[in-house]
């Protein structure tokens, strides 16, 4: 029987200090700025459920530490075991009786291993009668499967919805699905979290000419993330007119809607599987006349092989974000054009207001 903690190389029992509050530190050692919520009419704390506990499965345990530190609460300790058979069992390290659990489990590849840890996890919790427990998937696998685009497929975007809930999942928090109507497959209170205020915050805080800076859509379905970025940045849009094969298997571009000739470019999207949309719409840009090109995406799937596409691309910076864990053997592909802003401190801000009985909206003014 193969064992593994939660964790690489420590287990996930750690004694952690106090939250910084200024800030948290990015992976690239930068300092990350926490976004300061609205102000708000002071009102009771209801606290509906016991004690907040904090658990990470071993999907991206360095996430879920973050997140503990940031909020000053020890991650609670569990191993995970991986059978020869290659089942998969969990064992908590204390009892979570009563106590208001949030569990820290990215369904990244390998998204089959991730989900049934998932949902193993969640059945944990629930036999030792947790009060209440909530989901923090930061990225959603087989979102992509959301409907029924040719005869005979399956709609798994669906189907993982209603196993989460099965297995005893109270509630689901996520960031960026890739079509906002997910939300409607899960039966239980579901958060989507916007990545748009970081990448925000980031590009403002840059320096860049905004009279020769655009930010362009790589393609139809970006659209909406692309515009929300040039609006709060008040930079012009631009959209690439792609097509894709009967097949699915090709895709080409005939056109770029808007000027990006002389312009720097920010291209978006909500996630980096192998590169190639985004190489190609880098290239295809660079062919239009635009001069500086720059990517941003939450969530840096990262496939083979897209370190190595983007490694040889016209594209200048890398900007994602760490709903996922990256390997060193990636990043060092990339090199030095690769940043990493931390959705730590947005999900620890959540989260605390979830336990509250707070608003979530607030934070970002809604």
């Amino acid at each position: 029987m193969a064992k593994r903690q939660t964790a690489a190389s420590e287990p996930v029992s750690t004694v952690v200090t106090e939250p910084e509050t200024s800030g948290i530190i990015n992976e690239n050692g930068s300092r990350h700025a926490v976004r300061e919520p609205a102000l708000e009419p002071v009102s009771t704390v209801y606290k509906l459920y016991g004690d907040l506990a904090i658990y990470s499965g071993t999907a991206h345990p360095k996430l879920a530490q973050n997140i503990a530190r940031y909020l000053g609460v020890p991650l609670g300790g569990a191993d995970v075991f991986r059978f020869a058979n290659t089942n998969t069992f969990v064992r908590l390290h204390e009892s979570v009786r009563g106590k208001d659990v949030f569990l820290i489990q990215p369904t990244s590849p390998p998204t089959n291993d991730n989900l049934m840890e998932l949902l193993i996890f969640i059945d944990t919790l629930r036999r030792d009668s947790a009060g209440r427990i909530t989901a923090v998937v930061p990225y959603y696998g087989y979102g992509r499967t959301d409907k029924k685009d040719q005869p005979r497929v399956p709609i798994t975007a669906r189907l993982v919805a209603d196993m989460v809930a099965t297995a005893g999942a109270d509630r689901f928090l996520t960031i960026d699905l890739h079509a906002g109507q997910l939300q409607g497959f899960f039966s239980i209170p579901t958060d989507e979290l916007p990545a748009r205020h970081l990448f925000f915050d980031y590009f403002a805080a840059q320096r860049f000419d905004r009279e020769k800076t655009v930010v362009a859509s790589p393609d139809i379905g970006s659209v909406r993330r692309s515009r929300d970025l040039a609006e709060r940045l008040g930079l012009p849009l631009a959209i690439i007119e792609k097509r894709r094969s009967k097949d699915g298997d090709k895709t080409t571009m005939y056109n770029v809607i808007g000027n990006v000739k002389g312009m720097d470019v920010i291209i978006t999207d909500d996630e980096i599987d192998t590169a190639g949309t985004l190489t190609d719409a880098a290239r295809f840009l660079r062919q239009a006349g635009a001069e500086k090109l720059i990517a941003a995406a939450t969530h840096p799937i990262l496939s083979r092989p897209a370190a190595k596409r983007i490694s040889k691309s016209d594209i200048s910076q890398l900007v994602v974000t760490d709903t996922v864990s990256i390997s060193e053997k990636k990043r060092n592909r990339i090199g030095d054009r690769l940043h990493v802003i931390s959705v730590a401190p947005l999900l620890g801000d959540v989260i605390r207001r979830i336990h509250e009985g707070r608003s979530v909206g607030v934070l970002f003014n809604e």
